[in-house]
């Protein structure tokens, strides 16, 4: 993957979780703040958490940090995958939100 290509799958990913955090917002009537400062998206939920996505350029790699851990995410032609194997970015932002905010919540693309 080019620097190019990996920057253009990485821009998709961060503007969706900022739409997906405004559906979510708009729709299951939820407070997740999300602030965007260029290559990372910080979302703050109502009880102070935060979850962090931040892009590692030279890497090629997307970064998600929460409470439960930091985790390492290659784009594989399709999607974004965990470098140890622990799941697709999507499943895997949905879960720790969850976790972290009390409520059943779900990302998507």
């Amino acid at each position: 993957m080019t620097d190019l290509e990996f920057l253009d799958q990485a821009e998709r990913l961060l503007a969706g979780i900022e739409n997906s955090c405004d559906l979510l917002n708009d729709d299951a009537n939820v407070d997740i703040d999300n602030q965007r400062v260029g290559g990372m998206v910080t979302l703050t939920f109502p009880n102070r958490s935060q979850i962090i996505v931040n892009l590692q350029k030279p890497l090629h790699e997307v970064w998600l940090a929460a409470r439960c851990g930091g985790f390492h995410y290659k784009f594989d032609g399709t999607v974004w995958q965990d470098t140890k194997g622990q799941g697709e970015f999507w499943q895997s932002l949905s879960r720790y939100a969850s976790e972290q905010s009390g409520r059943a919540l779900l990302f998507k693309p």
